[in-house]
């Protein structure tokens, strides 16, 4: 049995973000030694690197919940997982589109930006009206 800072090491969870995740009910809080100090099992410890692990990945808390609820149950199928991770891609793929379009945008307006004049062409564009439907390819968004 670990402590919360060594798990936190063993784990690569912060534990200001292990103590969040308890909080959340995203991990089992863990026993508590006579005096009260958190004890952590090895199983503790794997369960926060699955947590860490999915959020790289950047899985939102209550997917991973899913998640670790399909690892203690055994009747669920793999397919629903996949079914998770494809809609996960589907969003990051969106969030590069979105960002490609935004990176576009900025560069046409910043190649007219020169430091010896006295209006700035990238200003006044973002202050006129319509500019993100414009620039962007959409409306507000």
């Amino acid at each position: 049995m670990l402590t919360i800072g060594k798990a936190s090491e063993q784990s690569g969870v912060n534990i200001e973000t292990i103590r969040y995740y308890e909080r959340e009910g995203v991990v089992p809080k863990p026993s508590r030694s006579a005096g009260g100090r958190r004890l952590y099992s090895s199983d503790n410890i794997a369960k926060l690197r699955f947590v860490r692990r999915c959020r790289d990945l950047g899985f939102s808390i209550p997917i991973i919940q899913t998640f670790l609820s399909f690892t203690v149950r055994r009747d669920r199928s793999c397919g629903e997982v996949k079914i998770m991770a494809e809609n996960h891609l589907a969003e990051i793929d969106a969030k590069i589109e979105k960002l490609i379009r935004l990176r576009k945008a900025l560069l046409s307006l910043s190649k007219n930006c020169d430091d010896g004049i006295a209006s700035c062409p990238m200003l006044e564009a973002l202050m006129k009206d319509g500019f993100s439907g414009s620039i962007l390819g959409q409306g507000d968004k």
